[in-house]
């Protein structure tokens, strides 16, 4: 299995082994790409991978994956609405939906005013107290939507005005950063990060309510992790198995509590604390939820367009 760090709890795949008699190699990744480089030449040896929603449409493009025997998977009727049949895989062909998250501005609960949209992180007051995700679609995308546009925009004058917006705020910036950002804003180091939500979940919870998290007004990046079986798998049966003992709702119900995550599985968030699963950082409101949108995938012109302009940001 192929995975993310730190996506199971600690005895999620121990149980699993003892239950089925089998040894499971596990191992992680810390991006889409890296996962993506790593199985494409369809004799990885893997079984089971986590691609993200907007990666699912590509690997089935290039026959990287299986479809689905949902005759061997009893609890896929457990998956909230929202992920019964998404956009990225009507049906459910290829994947289950395994976790969910959303990206964010996480700030310390003493600022007045508060931060509510992304154009407050562009504010002078912020100057050297402020970090982004070193993550391009994440930081093209705040600045796309501070302008009013679409996540995914593959207009390049509107991409062009993202850049500038980027650049305008660079110098404001004390870094591009991803998990590291926690601890700093558990410090009090920084006054407010782009962050993703479970990077927030996991400083609040160190925090408590000297931290709190916005979805930003003009609307914000939401994403899905799936599980997927990968074509050259030569145990289909057992991956088949493994994702079925994934989506029991009393082993999801315990990674999502572990891992403070937002599980796609409507009966395992039934089965959490109440102030986890009402919480509206992990499960927003329908008001709430209407402004976020996904990351769909790019053409391969506008990813290459993207990935100049964020060598051009980084380098500025």
């Amino acid at each position: 299995m192929l995975n993310w760090s730190e996506y199971v709890a600690p005895e999620t795949i121990p149980n699993f082994e003892r239950e089925f008699g089998v040894k499971v190699r596990y191992g992680v990744f810390e991006s889409a790409e890296e996962m993506l480089a790593r199985v494409m030449s369809g004799n990885s040896g893997w079984d089971v991978v986590f691609p993200t929603n907007y990666f699912v449409r590509p690997m089935v493009e290039m026959g990287l994956l299986a479809p689905l025997d949902h005759s061997r998977l009893p609890h896929i009727g457990a998956l909230e609405r929202h992920f019964q049949s998404p956009p990225w895989d009507k049906g459910l062909r290829y994947v289950t939906p395994y976790m969910w998250g959303a990206t964010g501005i996480l700030y310390q609960s003493a600022l007045t005013p508060a931060p509510g949209a992304w154009a407050d992180l562009w504010g002078p007051g912020f100057r050297g107290r402020i970090t982004m995700l070193d993550d391009p679609a994440e930081v093209i995308g705040a600045c796309l939507k501070k302008l009013g546009y679409g996540l995914n925009s593959e207009d390049p004058s509107q991409l062009a005005q993202a850049e500038a917006e980027a650049e305008r705020q660079k110098p404001m910036l004390r870094a591009y950063v991803n998990e590291i950002v926690r601890d700093q804003l558990v410090a009090g180091e920084l006054l407010a990060a782009q962050v993703w939500r479970s990077t927030a979940m996991r400083a609040m919870d160190t925090a408590g309510d000297k931290l709190r998290f916005v979805y930003p007004r003009e609307g914000y990046p939401l994403y899905a992790d799936n599980i997927a079986i990968l074509r050259e798998s030569k145990r289909t049966q057992l991956a088949h198995d493994f994702i079925g003992y994934l989506m029991r709702p009393e082993v999801a119900a315990r990674i999502a509590l572990t891992k403070l995550e937002s599980t796609c599985n409507a009966s395992a968030r039934a089965l959490l604390p109440a102030e986890m699963r009402n919480s509206e950082v992990l499960y927003p409101p329908e008001e709430t939820l209407a402004r976020g949108e996904w990351f769909q995938p790019l053409s391969g012109k506008a990813q290459r367009r993207r990935d100049r302009i964020w060598t051009e940001i980084k380098s500025a």
